[in-house]
């Protein structure tokens, strides 16, 4: 575990994390990481995994499990939880752009609601790409630039104002088509995040494979 002190406003991001998402959790996304996560097997690394939301859905299939995330406040509620769930794995501090894993090692990669704030996705995609092996899958929930020209307009608006708000997030980015460019998308679904603002009500969860 890291010695690092997190400063005190990391300390109350990583608070506040819970409570911003837990009406959209209610509203139907613990049911949706469940059902994304039933497909993680092998050697599982999940990106930006923020206070570990996903550690309790995690099944049998999974036979070693790596949580990153570079926000040591963040990292350490995940540790707590990990432990909570008594389950083997270890959180490893470390960002999407830069994973500790030789290349060609990993089973599955789990990214949920991350790529909108890595500051590179492009760069955490290509790595993703790197340490899956040949067949590997990625497993992603993300929200999304939307289809919809008014909603997407709004997107671009207040683009600024919920990037300064929600730590970085970046509403109006086209992630799927960034998870395209770097993997052969097999499955999507869209869907809404429902219980949250509307500019990030599109999600797209589905399966990506080396």
């Amino acid at each position: 575990m890291s010695t690092e002190t997190p400063g005190l406003f990391d300390r109350v991001g990583a608070a506040f994390y819970e409570p911003v998402l837990s009406f959209g959790e209610r509203r139907g996304g613990t049911a949706r990481r469940k059902r994304l996560l039933a497909s993680a097997r092998g050697k599982v690394v999940e990106i930006g995994t923020g206070t570990g939301l996903n550690v309790p859905h995690y099944g049998a299939d999974v036979e070693d499990l790596v949580l990153t995330e570079p926000d040591e406040a963040m990292a350490r509620r995940a540790d707590e939880r990990l432990r909570g769930a008594g389950r083997p794995g270890q959180v490893v501090r470390a960002g999407a752009e830069s994973l500790p894993m030789p290349d060609g090692s990993v089973d599955t990669v789990v990214s949920t609601l991350v790529l909108c704030t890595v500051p590179d996705p492009g760069a955490a995609l290509s790595e993703v790409a790197r340490v899956l092996r040949p067949g590997g899958r990625l497993l992603f929930l993300e929200h999304v630039r939307a289809d919809s020209d008014r909603l997407s307009r709004w997107q671009d608006r207040l683009a600024g104002p919920w990037r300064a708000f929600a730590d970085g997030c970046r509403c109006n980015q086209p992630t799927l088509g960034l998870i395209e460019g770097a993997l052969q998308v097999e499955r999507v679904e869209r869907e809404t995040w429902r219980g949250m603002p509307a500019i990030v009500h599109p999600l797209v969860a589905g399966e990506a494979v080396r």
